[in-house]
């Protein structure tokens, strides 16, 4: 069974579900809207730590998302 958790480094209302392959651990960064779950990435974690690239570019992603809704 897939499980999530908050991202608070990210963004408010923000996660990351984690799901487990036959042979790989993948990640997807989200964010609950009232009309819409965001997905900013996806990728395979191979550390215990979000790497910080992939951090920065989930901000950049969600910024840029907020700045199309205005």
């Amino acid at each position: 069974m897939p499980h999530s958790r908050p991202m608070p480094s990210i963004g408010s209302h923000c996660h990351e579900l984690r799901i487990t392959d036959s042979d790989k651990i993948w990640r997807i960064v989200y964010r609950i809207e009232p009309d819409a779950i965001v997905i900013a990435d996806v990728f395979i974690k191979k550390t215990e730590a979000t790497p910080k690239n992939v951090i920065d570019v989930c901000k950049s992603r969600f910024r840029m998302y907020d700045d199309a809704k205005k």
